[in-house]
């Protein structure tokens, strides 16, 4: 009986041992895939953090770059210090003055007369001024063909620095699109930097409101008016740039945007005027090429500029300007005399009128690139 109840009591325990077994390895089990899952939770965690890390270490590098981009940049124009002046109509300003210049186009147009002060919407530079030389280049949109940077490259690469001190070198956009003004800014401001920070070069814009209904009508016309309609804006677009030159120098000197300047073509210029022992003289040509190459008395802009205005619809501005020679220097039978050198040999004369002996700038009027160069 004793053995009986020993035998079931090892059996019990047996089965009891089996079973804590049981509960132990299924525990261990239970415990290992705790860990296992733990681990890949870990493994999971440090692979999404070295994501992460490697995220904000590409972050840190495109705002470095983009902190040293904009450390330059602000280094660039600290450097130049150009001072550069973006001015709209009725700012005022130190420009009060000079302003008062185009207050003649009043006159000639009544739709101004309600536009308060007229000043060109956009200007670019020190706007300088007391200088002897001032250069008028007026630039339209000519599509995909564009010889400004050539033409600007001559000019003011062919002066000597105290001619470039002297003078100042006046780029007017005088186009209604604004994205062929932006480029404009942006080609001269990149190019033509050191110009641009001296004062010797400025840029500006003029304003839509200026010109007269008639443009418009004749735009909306076929070819014919269209061509007129660029001849009569032609006239206007100088006469406004002459106008906001007036004030800076002693002389005008008229371009286009599509002429390349001969070598040393401003030293004999300019000697070519300080020789001149008349002072007698109407408007002196330097090219033969339509109105460009003319070199004016600024004091004498603003009767060229009325003159221009009264007649601007009739003809082309070079065909007004023999117009007004012929009204002003010439008496009614005789044939104006051109130049300074006398048809008799060893002979000179005084330089009452216009000189036309020298061309300095190349020009194609069919605005090929190729044939300018």
């Amino acid at each position: 009986m004793r053995t009986k109840q020993v035998n079931v009591l090892i059996a019990l325990a047996a089965v009891m041992l089996f079973s804590f077994s049981c509960f132990c390895i299924s525990r261990m089990t239970q415990t290992s895939n705790q860990l296992i899952n733990c681990r890949n939770h870990i493994l999971e965690f440090k692979e999404k953090m070295l994501r992460l890390k490697n995220k904000t270490e590409r972050n840190r590098q495109e705002l470095i770059k983009a902190l040293s981009k904009m450390k330059y940049e602000m280094t660039q124009r600290k450097n130049m210090s150009i001072n550069l002046v973006e001015k709209k109509m009725n700012t005022l300003g130190k420009s009060e003055t000079a302003s008062n210049t185009f207050e003649i186009l009043k006159f000639f147009f009544p739709h101004l007369r309600k536009a308060g002060r007229i000043y060109p919407d956009v200007i670019i530079g020190k706007e300088k001024t007391g200088v002897s030389f001032a250069l008028g280049i007026s630039t339209v949109n000519r599509g995909n063909q564009s010889y400004l940077k050539q033409t600007l490259n001559s000019v003011v690469s062919r002066m000597t620095p105290s001619e470039e001190k002297d003078s100042v070198v006046i780029v007017s956009v005088a186009d209604g699109n604004e994205d062929y003004l932006k480029s404009v800014v942006d080609m001269i401001t990149k190019r033509f930097k050191r110009q641009l920070r001296s004062g010797s070069l400025e840029i500006i814009s003029i304003p839509a409101f200026f010109y007269p209904n008639i443009l418009h009508v004749k735009q909306s016309t076929e070819d014919s008016g269209r061509s007129e309609s660029w001849r009569i804006k032609q006239v206007l677009d100088f006469c406004f740039l002459m106008l906001y030159a007036q004030p800076k120098a002693m002389y005008y000197l008229q371009l286009e945007d599509d002429i390349i300047a001969k070598k040393t073509y401003f030293t004999k210029i300019t000697d070519f005027v300080h020789n001149i022992t008349s002072k007698n003289w109407f408007y002196i040509e330097f090219s033969i090429l339509g109105f460009i190459g003319k070199l004016f008395k600024s004091e004498d802009l603003t009767d060229f500029v009325r003159f221009f205005l009264m007649f601007y619809k009739d003809k082309p501005i070079d065909l007004l300007l023999g117009d007004i020679f012929q009204v002003k220097m010439c008496n009614p039978g005789e044939t104006p005399h051109v130049g300074i050198e006398s048809s008799l040999t060893g002979e000179e004369q005084d330089s009452k009128e216009l000189h036309n002996s020298n061309t300095f700038f190349k020009n194609d009027e069919h605005h090929s690139l190729e044939k300018m160069a």
